[in-house]
């Protein structure tokens, strides 16, 4: 555990000293929700719908991308390979990198849902929980970029894997059409994407419904985002090839 935390630690300072990055982590979402809310501004009907969605999609896919590029980069220079010979074991790194973005997360997802709410008036029954919910899905989005970055050679290796691991979710998670409406091989598809249980959480939300209806939601992101943490720091190399 020590070793994750200075892990998380080490991140976190690099981050620091890189701060147009920081601000693009912390206010794109929010930026791209409020755009989003200005193409639609004639439409209230459909932002309203589509709205709430955001809050999980854009934070999912700006972590997925950091993440996997991050990881892809201290891979290339060497790091990762030197802090592997150390004794601190390959799921204590993953879990620092892990902790370190799932930080940032927390913060991304109280100004995104904090603008959305308050200033857009998407109307969320329960604040709180769509904050969980965010950080969920951004955690998720996280782990899923830790996979990728271990099957990449290069950083635009890790940029390609997303057309891979992003559009098809997008496309399936109810955005565009609600999921029961979908042909049966499009709703089964959409049940192994971990996208839509973010993004149906928040339509839930959205909805009023009680606390119950998200418990599958909750307990099926936190199983994706352990898993997927999990079976990046199996696949992570002793030695860049």
């Amino acid at each position: 555990m020590s070793g994750a935390l200075a892990t998380a630690l080490r991140v976190v300072w690099q981050l620091r000293h890189d701060p147009r990055s920081v601000v693009m982590l912390l206010l794109l979402p929010t930026i791209l929700l409020l755009l989003f809310r200005y193409v639609f501004d004639h439409q209230p009907e459909v932002f309203a719908r589509v709205g709430p969605q955001m809050l999980a999609l854009f934070p999912f896919i700006l972590m997925f991308l950091i993440t996997s590029v991050t990881m892809v980069r201290e891979r290339t220079s060497g790091t990762l390979e030197r802090l592997l010979t150390t004794p601190l074991p390959r799921g204590g790194l993953i879990g620092g990198y892990a902790l370190a973005f799932s930080l940032v997360a927390l913060v991304q997802s109280a100004i995104s849902l904090a603008v959305g709410q308050w200033a857009l008036d998407l109307g969320l029954d329960r604040p709180w929980e769509g904050l969980v919910f965010a950080i969920l899905g951004s955690v998720v989005g996280t782990a899923l970029g830790l996979l990728a970055s271990a099957f990449a050679r290069t950083e635009f290796q890790a940029v390609q894997f997303m057309p891979l691991a992003i559009i098809p979710q997008i496309l399936v998670c109810g955005l565009l059409v609600p999921v029961d409406q979908m042909p049966d091989v499009l709703r089964w598809l959409s049940v192994v994407m971990p996208l839509t249980y973010a993004t149906d959480a928040f339509t839930s939300l959205a909805a009023g419904e009680t606390s119950g209806e998200r418990v599958t939601d909750l307990l099926v992101l936190i199983a994706f985002a352990i898993g997927s943490v999990a079976l990046a720091s199996l696949t992570l190399r002793r030695r860049t090839p």
